[in-house]
């Protein structure tokens, strides 16, 4: 939440609710805010952005919070301390007002914040959320996204490349603007663009492309020897898909999945190979994988035993099968047809649960602006949970974890919708 400058030209779709509505024309924020408290700054405002001008304080589940952070502990000593920090930091604002004159003010971040009986509740100050809320001076900042990021730097150049996606750039901002942004601004180490470029631009930009929807590129601009400027190229990230993988059906719950990290295998990768494959089958591959020696690469071996259907070879029968040995034989072949049934069973799940999406993206895509809106709030209104909320926030009618409730809305709105051909 560094300071930041607003392009009022890209501003449209106020109603897209998949992202926070974060404004920060002319703002900036006092002091250096960590990554956990940036992140909790994000989903904060996104909690209460709905009420944000009508009520006096806002709440959300303790827990809840901490998971939509990406911060799985229990120590709240460290959540109390971030939302202090929170509530000590001051927000400073120097913009025009509708009637096109100056207007200056100051306010802490966040007005308080208690946490109770495993709630947390907190609020803004009146002026302050009065210029949260306004549509006109938001940039677009992906919660969802930003539970990828480790670091504060990213996050922030995160941040302000995200709602320069559709113009596919920043725009030349001088390096002491970069520096206000970056949140280094005052320090003489990052005076010099050489220790800036090495240990601001370059990891940020790298963690940008490893963890977010986007991918950006530097570029800059010289006077004589010396770089001025700089500006990110945008675009979208063709690895976009791997972070629409949702944990819906409790994935990182299952052995399979815990044994794979453990071997050293990517979270994403691990949930990806198990929702295409099945967790049967890519248990399966990894023991065959722990069975051989002298394996260099694990990610390289196991894609290659996934994607070919690796297994051991059939031993040699060197004696007359026992009746117990026979029946055991029996017995793993009946669980491996069960395994195969399963599976096939999934994948056909998947396939009429891609083909009723399928459906529905071309129903919404029908209708006008105006009904596409009036969907999304009535859906919204249906949905009894934050969780799922913020789900279709993020995803909108591609949700995976509100799959049965967008089928059965859409079915109510259009009876025999689904209904195959023939």
């Amino acid at each position: 939440m560094a300071a930041t400058e607003i392009d009022m030209d890209n501003l449209t779709g106020a109603l897209r609710r998949e992202t926070v509505k974060k404004n920060v024309a002319a703002i900036h924020i006092s002091g250096k805010l960590s990554l956990l408290q940036r992140k909790l700054s994000n989903v904060l405002l996104l909690n209460a952005y709905d009420a944000l001008t009508s009520a006096q304080s806002h709440s959300i589940d303790a827990r809840t919070l901490a998971m939509m952070v990406g911060y799985n502990s229990n120590d709240f000593d460290t959540l109390r301390a971030s939302l202090r920090a929170l509530a000590e930091t001051v927000a400073e604002w120097d913009m025009l007002d509708e009637d096109g004159k100056q207007e200056w003010g100051v306010s802490s971040l966040l007005s308080f914040a208690k946490l109770k009986n495993g709630v947390c509740e907190y609020a803004y100050s009146p002026a302050l959320a009065q210029k949260l809320h306004d549509p006109k001076i938001y940039a677009l900042i992906n919660v969802h996204i930003q539970r990828n990021f480790s670091s504060g730097h990213g996050l922030a150049l995160y941040e302000n490349c995200y709602r320069f996606v559709r113009t596919r750039s920043t725009g030349w901002w001088s390096l002491d603007t970069f520096r206000k942004l970056m949140g280094v601004e005052g320090s003489s180490y990052y005076e010099s663009f050489k220790h800036l470029n090495a240990k601001i631009i370059k990891p940020a930009v790298a963690e940008v492309n490893k963890s977010s929807d986007i991918e950006i590129t530097p570029e800059f601009q010289k006077k004589g020897r010396a770089v001025t400027d700089i500006r990110f190229l945008i675009k979208e990230n063709p690895q976009l898909a791997m972070f629409q993988i949702d944990d819906s059906d409790g994935t990182r719950n299952l052995p399979v999945y815990k044994a794979l990290i453990a071997s050293g295998i990517s979270d994403r990768l691990a949930r990806q190979w198990i929702a295409e494959h099945g967790s049967d089958y890519v248990s399966e591959k990894l023991s065959y994988m722990q069975e051989q020696d002298g394996v260099k690469s694990k990610v390289g071996y196991l894609t290659a035993a996934i994607r070919d259907n690796y297994k051991p070879p059939e031993a040699e029968t060197v004696a007359p099968a026992s009746e117990e040995a026979l029946r055991l034989v029996e017995a793993r072949k009946a669980e491996r047809q069960a395994a195969d049934q399963d599976q096939d069973a999934r994948r056909a799940a998947r396939a009429e649960r891609g083909r009723k999406f399928a459906i529905v993206s071309d129903v919404v895509a029908s209708r006008n602006p105006t009904q596409r809106d009036a969907d999304k709030r009535l859906f919204m209104a249906s949905l009894s949970d934050d969780l799922s909320r913020e789900e279709f926030r993020a995803h909108g009618w591609n949700s995976a974890l509100n799959a049965s409730a967008i089928f059965a809305f859409w079915e109510e709105l259009a009876p025999g919708l689904f209904e195959a051909d023939g």
